[in-house]
């Protein structure tokens, strides 16, 4: 009896072996696992931090208590040109003489400015400093992260010249008004000088008349309000109808001007009143700046997918190093001709505006003293 009792018992004592290693490995193999994924995991997130880190397009720098670099991405080394030599935080921003330390930022950051702007060669940088801290709550160092706010400067820089520009404008011609004005009421004149003066008062409201409405126009295109409305046309008859519309002007300084149409050009496909207009300015830049009596040819043709406009002129050019800014608003060559000839310096912007908004280019080549050639390229209805 006890001889079985006690194979009972091994057998007993074994089975229950046999069930706890089936059981450790029946719960220990997927712990493994879950263990085994979450590794994985980790790893993938960590990897994919890294490259964040690497690949952002802001710059990251962080310095120790004792100034020293321990962690930096290529964007911020790339927007400070920072060179392997650049270890410490001195290193780093001392050489932009700037107002700011490790100490300010860390124990005197409620006080203090913790945002700079950098100048680095032709770029211009925003640089944010904060301090942070370690599990134990107490200053570890400080972090900074660094923008590039170029293009936001040069625009910001463009739109103080833009008002100080349309305020010089504004400011010539009323000026001119209020002073033949206030002349005619202080005396009497006999009328020829009042016609004289009122013939100036006239042409500088017109001058500034002018000058609003290309500025609203320019405003319209810049906020998208002016919608576009395309529609297929003739080009070469819309170029005759400008020419028409300047003849008085073509006969006052006696230039001989010519329209050639090549054969087969395609109708155009764009807003009409918009293609008008840039014809307009460029024949009336052509008639203002060729000297009495000269020679003005315009061609109309088809080239791939566009359809164009030359305008040729033996006038008076521009500089070559003038032509890669007659684009820009209120841009001139020669500031005393262009307002005695009633010019804004908005012109040649408008048009480009105008063109880019329908698909279509302008350019201009010119030598001084020979003329100007301007091309213009228009967009064709493609079917």
């Amino acid at each position: 009896m006890e001889a079985k009792q006690l194979i009972i018992m091994v057998i007993y004592t074994i089975l229950v072996q046999i069930i706890a290693i089936i059981g450790y490995k029946v719960i220990a193999r997927p712990k493994r696992k879950m263990l085994e994924s979450a590794e994985k995991r980790k790893t993938e997130e960590q990897d994919i931090n890294n490259r964040i880190f690497l690949h952002m397009t802001d710059g990251i720098i962080a310095f120790d208590m004792e100034g020293k670099i321990v962690l930096i991405n290529p964007a911020a080394k790339k927007l400070l040109s920072i060179s392997p030599e650049d270890s410490n935080f001195e290193q780093v921003f001392g050489k932009f003489n700037l107002d700011i330390n490790m100490e300010k930022i860390i124990y005197l950051e409620n006080w203090t400015s913790t945002e700079e702007r950098i100048e680095v060669e032709d770029r211009f940088v925003k640089a944010f400093f904060a301090p942070f801290r370690n599990e134990n709550d107490r200053p570890a160092g400080v972090i900074a992260v660094l923008q590039d706010i170029t293009e936001h400067v040069k625009l910001d820089n463009m739109r103080k010249e833009f008002i100080a520009d349309v305020s010089h404008e504004l400011k010539t011609p009323i000026t001119s008004i209020m002073g033949y004005a206030d002349t005619l009421l202080e005396g009497e004149y006999d009328k020829e000088i009042q016609q004289k003066f009122l013939n100036v008062i006239a042409t500088e409201a017109r001058r500034m008349a002018k000058l609003v409405t290309d500025l609203l126009t320019l405003s319209r295109y810049d906020n998208n309000k002016n919608q576009l409305q395309k529609e297929q046309f003739d080009l070469g008859e819309l170029v005759k109808k400008c020419q028409d519309k300047l003849a008085i002007e073509i006969k006052k300084k006696g230039h001989d001007v010519n329209c050639f149409v090549t054969a087969d050009v395609p109708p155009v496909y764009a807003d009409k009143s918009d293609v008008e207009r840039v014809v307009l300015n460029i024949l009336s830049n052509s008639i203002k700046y060729t000297p009495d009596n000269g020679k003005i040819s315009i061609y109309v043709g088809f080239v791939y997918n566009d359809a164009y406009i030359k305008v040729l002129d033996n006038g008076i050019g521009i500089p070559e190093e003038d032509l890669n800014r007659i684009f820009e608003r209120f841009y001139r060559v020669d500031k005393a001709r262009t307002r005695e000839m009633g010019g804004t310096g908005l012109g040649l912007s408008i048009a480009k505006d105008l063109l880019d908004k329908n698909g279509g280019s302008i350019d201009i080549k010119s030598i001084v003293g020979e003329g100007t050639e301007v091309v213009i390229k228009i967009p064709t209805k493609i079917k």
